[in-house]
């Protein structure tokens, strides 16, 4: 930046403002109002001039045109949803072995498969108990025997469905839970 004894500057990443007294090489010397003398370089200082009218009537031209070919931007559509599903929480509990220990070093195949249906379980009773109607659980293809033991360990509710979930989203791997909530407990 041209500056020129008499310029007043501000100094960049500090509250200091002053006047220009003195030029060399690239040390500028510059007065602050307090009446202190202090040298930076010039790359620390900008030029505190006023804009002029005609370069802020020129962005705010160029910022009414960028704002108009926002609006030319087509919206996303929003999915049309079932009433009913909009306000139906679920929640997802994946059993893959890797989101529920840090480290499966040391552990066989049944104590894996014993901690994943332990956590099965935890999350459809914590389900039961706060009223939520749907619960799927991310099991993945595999051999089948964590399936197969989920479907036993659901079978044994009385007030759920079970049936393979949203092929879309989750493929193959995955069963949802549907929790009936007006089951009266047996007396």
């Amino acid at each position: 930046m041209n500056f020129k004894i008499g310029d007043t500057v501000l100094v960049l990443d500090e509250d200091l403002a002053g006047v220009i007294k003195n030029i060399s090489k690239n040390r500028i010397t510059i007065e602050t109002d307090e009446g202190f003398l202090l040298d930076f370089s010039s790359d620390e200082l900008v030029s505190d001039k006023k804009e002029s009218i005609d370069s802020i009537s020129s962005n705010v031209v160029e910022l009414r045109s960028f704002i108009a070919e926002k609006e030319d931007i087509p919206k996303r559509k929003q999915v049309k949803r079932k009433a009913k599903e909009k306000y139906l929480p679920t929640i997802e509990v994946d059993l893959h072995i890797h989101h529920l220990v840090k480290s499966s070093r040391g552990m066989s195949n049944h104590d894996m498969l014993t901690l994943q249906l332990d956590t099965a379980r935890r999350q459809l009773d914590f389900a039961i108990k706060k009223r939520i109607q749907k619960i799927v659980f991310i099991h993945g293809v595999g051999e089948g025997v964590l399936k197969m033991e989920l479907d036993y360990l659901f079978g044994r509710y009385n007030n759920v469905k079970f049936y393979d979930a949203d092929y879309k989203k989750y493929g193959l791997g995955a069963t949802e839970v549907y929790i009936f909530q007006n089951i009266q407990p047996n007396s």
